[in-house]
């Protein structure tokens, strides 16, 4: 496969070393008619990043890195399962691409480094959860966040049915022949084992796996809060032999293929909203209480150069704030640019990847949420 559908962020491509790097944002529609033009814009897209690629690197190259871009233009089912956008972001050996549950700004760069402030707030809001759709035979997974959320597509490898996962271990209700009163009786028949009993033992085996699946794929790996929608019988039977620490007390009682998207969106918010506030109260409080021991900033060059320097834990970024320039990262210096120049980049954007490359946490916040001015504040590791 030429490209892949990621699920985490950040990816190992941000890891990638040697430009150049190819980014792509743009907004899709998820039904008919209105996403037949989605192909069309992304072909647009595509001629920019063309035109770029010309003035950078020779044409066996191009025509390499280009490869998945033209293999997805083709991908007639890609384009009828798509959200609400899409980022794909894209070095010489590999090429990935995000679902988005909430519209972007449509651009492609080709830069040293890729652009993934969107995928930031998309995935390290502090907004951003997931929905665990459950009944006796299936579960579904979602991700979204306060503009609302899209379906999660299923690792391959993962059974998501109650038959997928149990097959031939499936209980049968076993029925046994037997005379009584001599040989001329009737035969009568008679069940070893009830019949609901040997149902909850299979529903148990099967949310068991559900409980171990999720938290392995999708829970551990994004460390996000975890949303039960179930109904109420099912919701104390799993969290009783859930081990998912992300699961949350408070679930939606009903079954997830009964509810409307706005009446899902509407519950999921009165849960989530409480525990968003909460969340952004920690991190404030954590910020503050670095600053008082100094090791904490909002001063953007100090922040730049701690960074350069790995010593940012944990930084909180205005969203759609943007700072146009560079940083340089020998000197751990910043150099600032006309934002309209086709080469400027954004300093916050890179000061993002920079933490992230160096293992640290990155967290988007709204503006007036924020605890400074600048459009930054971080928390370092040491002086």
């Amino acid at each position: 496969m030429l490209y892949k559908i990621a699920h985490q962020f950040p990816d190992d491509i941000i890891f990638e070393e040697g430009g150049p790097f190819i980014s792509l944002y743009q907004s899709t529609h998820r039904h008919f008619p209105e996403n037949k033009q989605d192909p069309i814009v992304f072909k647009n897209l595509l001629r920019q990043i063309e035109n770029s690629l010309k003035q950078k690197t020779e044409k066996d190259f191009i025509n390499s890195i280009m490869k998945p871009f033209y293999k997805l233009e083709e991908d007639k089912e890609f384009w009828n399962n798509t959200s609400d956008g899409i980022a794909i972001l894209a070095a010489q050996n590999k090429c990935i691409i995000y679902n988005l549950h909430s519209p972007v700004e449509g651009f492609a760069v080709v830069a040293n480094s890729f652009h993934i402030k969107p995928l930031v707030q998309a995935f390290q809001s502090v907004e951003t959860y997931q929905l665990l759709g459950l009944s006796r035979n299936s579960f579904t997974l979602y991700q979204g966040n306060r503009y609302g959320f899209s379906k999660i597509i299923i690792k391959p490898d993962i059974a998501n049915t109650l038959e997928e996962v149990l097959g031939k271990q499936l209980t049968e209700s076993s029925l046994t022949q037997g005379s009584f009163g001599g040989t001329s009786n009737p035969a009568i028949f008679h069940g070893q084992g009830d019949k609901q009993e040997e149902t909850d033992k299979d529903t148990e085996k099967f949310f068991r796996y559900v409980d171990r699946a999720v938290f392995e794929n999708y829970s551990e790996p994004s460390k996000l809060p975890l949303i039960l929608v179930s109904l109420k019988e099912y919701h104390s039977q799993f969290k009783e032999i859930s081990h998912n620490p992300y699961l949350i007390e408070e679930g939606i009682n009903s079954s997830y293929d009964s509810l409307k998207i706005e009446q899902l969106k509407s519950k999921v918010l009165e849960i989530i909203e409480p525990i968003n506030l909460n969340k952004i109260h920690k991190l404030l409080e954590a910020y503050e209480n670095a600053k008082t021991e100094s090791l904490g900033s909002s001063d953007l060059e100090e922040v730049v150069k701690a960074a350069c320097e790995s010593r940012v834990k944990t930084i909180l970024i205005e969203e759609d704030r943007i700072v146009p320039g560079e940083i340089n990262h020998d000197t751990g210096g910043m150099n600032s640019c006309n934002m309209n120049a086709p080469d400027c980049d954004d300093i916050l954007d890179d000061l993002a990847e920079l933490v992230l490359k160096n293992r640290g946490k990155v967290w988007v916040l709204p503006k007036d949420k924020m605890p400074s001015l600048t459009g930054v504040a971080a928390i370092y590791r040491y002086r």
